[in-house]
Formats: C-alpha cells, sequence, structure tokens
C-alpha cells in the first residue's frame, strides 16, 4: 500500500485551490462581498500555522506563480496608466505624493508609540504606503467600475506602489548595513535596483509589442504574448534580484504607449488569470501565522485607521485643485485602503533574501490580515458610493 503523506502532501495546493475558488463563487453570490475576501479566508484557515494543509511557504514554484499572478495584475494596472493625464493634471500626482508621506510619517510615530525599534517602525511606515494592486484591480474588473474615482484610484496606487517598493528596500538597506552611516549607499543600492526593474520592463514593453506587429496579428495573440513574456519577466528578475512587480509595472506601461490593443474581454488574462488569482489570494494569506496576528493586534487597528486617515486627508487636501469633488477626493483616499498582498510579496521576498528582521513585523501581519478581508469590501463600497458600479454585485 503506498505512503499516503506523499500523496495528500501534493494535492494540497489543487484541492486549496479548488475549495477557495468555490468559497469565491459562493460567497459571492449569497453575500455580494468580493470573491478574493473568500479566497484570502481560505488560505489563512488552511496555512501551516493554522489547519496546516498547505506546506511552510518558501522560495519554490509556487512562489514563483505568485509572483507571476502578481505580475499579470500589475503589468494590467501598467497599462491603465495614462501618463499624459498625469502631466496636464501635475496635481493628482501632488496628492498621491502628499498621502504617501503623511502615511509613512503617521505609522512611523504611531509604531514607536507603541514600543517598536526605529528600523521596524521605519519598515511599517514604508510597507504602510503602499496600496495592494492586486485587490484594487480584481475588484474594479470584478464590478465592471469606469469613472474619475476609479481612475484616480489605480494611477495613485500605481504611484503608491513605487514608493513603497524604494523606501521599502532603501531601509532594508540601512538594516543591511547596521548602521545609518550608510544611508547614501542604501538609498543608491534602492535606486539602482528600481531604476534596473524599470528598464528591463520597458524593454519588454518595446519587444513585445514590435514582435507582435512583426506576425501581423497582434489583437488576436496579444493577451498570450503578454502573459508569457511576464512569466519570462518574472523568472528574469527571480534570477537578477530585481524587482518583478516595478519591471511589470513598467512592461504595461510601455506596451500602452506602443499601442498594442488590450481589450476589456482580455482582462484578467481569460481562464489563466482567473486561477492565478486565486493561487495568489490563497498564497499570500497561507503565508501568515495567527499568533503574529494576536501578538500584534493592538498595533494593527491603530495602523489601519491612522493609514486610512492620512491617505484620505492627503487625496481630499488636493482635491479640488486636481479637479474633483471634496466628496469624490475623499472617496478616492478610502479606496487605497487595500494593502494585504502587496506587503505580503515584499515581506516574503525579503524573508527569503535572509532579512530575518522581518519577523518581527508582526503588527504587519494582523495589518495585512485585517485588510485581506476588508480591503476588497471597502473599494467595492468607494466604488458604489461613486456611483461607478452597480450596486447589485451580482451583476459584476
Amino acid at each position: 500500500m503506498p505512503d499516503l503523506l506523499p500523496i495528500l502532501t501534493s494535492l494540497a495546493w489543487p484541492i486549496a485551490l479548488a475549495v477557495a475558488w468555490l468559497a469565491g463563487e459562493f460567497g459571492q453570490r449569497f453575500t455580494g462581498l468580493p470573491r478574493i475576501s473568500f479566497y484570502g479566508l481560505v488560505g489563512f484557515a488552511l496555512g501551516s500555522a493554522q489547519i496546516g494543509v498547505l506546506p511552510a511557504p518558501d522560495a519554490g514554484p509556487v512562489a514563483l506563480l505568485a509572483d507571476i499572478a502578481f505580475g499579470l495584475i500589475l503589468f494590467e494596472l501598467g497599462y491603465r496608466i495614462n501618463l499624459r493625464w498625469l502631466v496636464n493634471n501635475p496635481w493628482l500626482g501632488v496628492a498621491g505624493l502628499a498621502e504617501s508621506v503623511l502615511t509613512f510619517v503617521a505609522v512611523y510615530l504611531v509604531a514607536l508609540a507603541f514600543g517598536t525599534t526605529h528600523i521596524i517602525a521605519l519598515m511599517m511606515a514604508a510597507l504602510s504606503m503602499g496600496t495592494s494592486p492586486a485587490t484594487v484591480v480584481r475588484v474594479i474588473n470584478e464590478q465592471r467600475s469606469s469613472g474619475q474615482v476609479t481612475e484616480r484610484v489605480l494611477h495613485l496606487t500605481a504611484l503608491n506602489c513605487v514608493l513603497a517598493v524604494f523606501a521599502f528596500n532603501a531601509i532594508i538597506g540601512f538594516w543591511i548595513f547596521r548602521t545609518f552611516d550608510a544611508v547614501g549607499e542604501a538609498l543608491w543600492q534602492s535606486s539602482v535596483m528600481l531604476a534596473g526593474s524599470a528598464l528591463v520592463g520597458a524593454v519588454f514593453g518595446v519587444v513585445v509589442p514590435a514582435l507582435l506587429r512583426a506576425i501581423h496579428n497582434p489583437r488576436q495573440d496579444a493577451t498570450v504574448a503578454f502573459a508569457l513574456a511576464i512569466v519570462l519577466l518574472a523568472a528574469i528578475c527571480d534570477a537578477g534580484a530585481l524587482s518583478p512587480y516595478i519591471a511589470a509595472l513598467a512592461f504595461g506601461l510601455t506596451a500602452r504607449h506602443r499601442r498594442i490593443a488590450f481589450s476589456q474581454a482580455q482582462r484578467n488574462f481569460g481562464a489563466l488569470g482567473e486561477l492565478l488569482t486565486v493561487l495568489l489570494f490563497v498564497y499570500a494569506a497561507s503565508t501568515l501565522d495567527w499568533r503574529q496576528i494576536a501578538a500584534g493586534s493592538a498595533l494593527a487597528v491603530v495602523v489601519v485607521l491612522v493609514r486610512q486617515v492620512s491617505k484620505m486627508l492627503g487625496v481630499t487636501a488636493f482635491a479640488r485643485l486636481s479637479g474633483v469633488s471634496w466628496r469624490k477626493g475623499a472617496l478616492t483616499g478610502l479606496g487605497l485602503a487595500p494593502l494585504s498582498v502587496f506587503v505580503i510579496l515584499l515581506m516574503e521576498h525579503a524573508r527569503h533574501a535572509g532579512v530575518h528582521v522581518v519577523e518581527e513585523l508582526r503588527a504587519m501581519a494582523a495589518v495585512t490580515m485585517l485588510l485581506e478581508v476588508f480591503g476588497p469590501v471597502i473599494i467595492q463600497r468607494v466604488l458604489v458610493w461613486a456611483r461607478e458600479a452597480p450596486e447589485n454585485p451580482h451583476a459584476a
């Protein structure tokens, strides 16, 4: 009789994905909440630190698939960014910088007030600047939302990603050098990583559209070509210690301006994207440990509140200057609530790189779990309140 343990271990991920998908479908049907909230709950429950169905996270093929899934979403986000709009309306960029800086300062001070060390407080502040494009893009596509608030949330999410990756890597550099005397070197390394990742993504954004034009059928073959390119891009960044997230964002941004069509029917990259989205949210939530969440819960609640107020204030302050009402400015700031997947993957990359101080970020584990569930719900309600998505989610 064959040993059942290896068989059950090999079936863990397929079973988890099937359970998560079913939970998402039935959960959305009966509650109207976004499917990804249920994917996250299933992933967390089945994680190695909870029920233990899924193995402990490592840098294996599932982690690479999660990077590819996130890369597809970031490509789509980059593809929807209109740089000309940011040039014509610079106050939107100013609002993004203001809310990011305000968030960084506020979370840093709160973390210090709770007795955390300076380096951990800095890491928490940098991570809190970000907004999860996985949640934002997924909910917007699921709701088929469009309008001023939708576009502003997308553009500010992209800006938040770049700023958070830069700040987090710079602070990781501080930790590696063990002294703030090496600030210049840490900033330089972070800048080089950011620039290198953006350059690789931009090269893909030029080469792939050129190849699509060469085969004389870009509209039909664009989705497959872009998906294969993201797979290759993630592998290159993984081998070259670059950020696959910045590279994928730059890829989408450049491809948009090469004028290769990416139609509404291709959003989420079809069945491939749907499957990888389930894997992404299950994997991200499965890396969390309930003990770390419990240990950091008090600080996490305060960080979530302070972060949200900071983002709303920063965006609302420049709402009229950027061409919208105070109400839409506040809704845009509220729509930047999602955080979970982006933070989890950044922390996993840092851990795999040997940055063991990440284990001390217990409060961020609690923050991400809170926003894993509530982040999708918040942005869904924002889109409805802005009248840019249907009130009845079953229509989506």
